[in-house]
């Protein structure tokens, strides 16, 4: 008889966010000409995918409330991004959830519009 392999047990929430950012080098960089216009503030809705570990069938962290927390670090009615790409704001986003819950495997996905976007995995 074959020993299973050992479980990974997650729980996954979704949210959106109405935001504003700019990617600068798309002004100035050649290689950036024909999206030169990234480089203005322009609006997108980020989608957000937050896959975090848990350790039993119980959940040890509840995903409603889990959620509920997330979208209250971004309870501005738009986000100002700034420069910040997908990449740095799921970057941002598992340093805040590490200092909350520490040692826990997380995968974070921000996409803008649905369509285009990071994945960042901390395990």
């Amino acid at each position: 008889m074959s020993t299973p392999l050992p479980l990974r047990r997650w729980i996954e929430v979704t949210f959106q966010k109405e935001g504003i950012h700019k990617y600068p080098a798309a002004l100035t960089e050649p290689n950036l000409a024909d999206v030169s216009f990234l480089g203005h503030p322009h609006r997108h809705i980020f989608h957000f995918r937050v896959r975090i570990s848990v350790s039993h069938n119980d959940r040890d962290i509840e995903f409603i409330q889990f959620k509920r927390w997330l979208e209250s670090l971004y309870s501005s009615s738009i986000l100002e991004l700034n420069y910040k790409s997908c990449e740095m704001i799921a970057e941002d986003l598992i340093n805040t959830i590490s200092d909350r819950y520490p040692g826990r495997a997380m995968v974070i996905q921000v996409f803008e519009d649905g369509e285009n976007g990071a994945i960042l995995e901390w395990m």
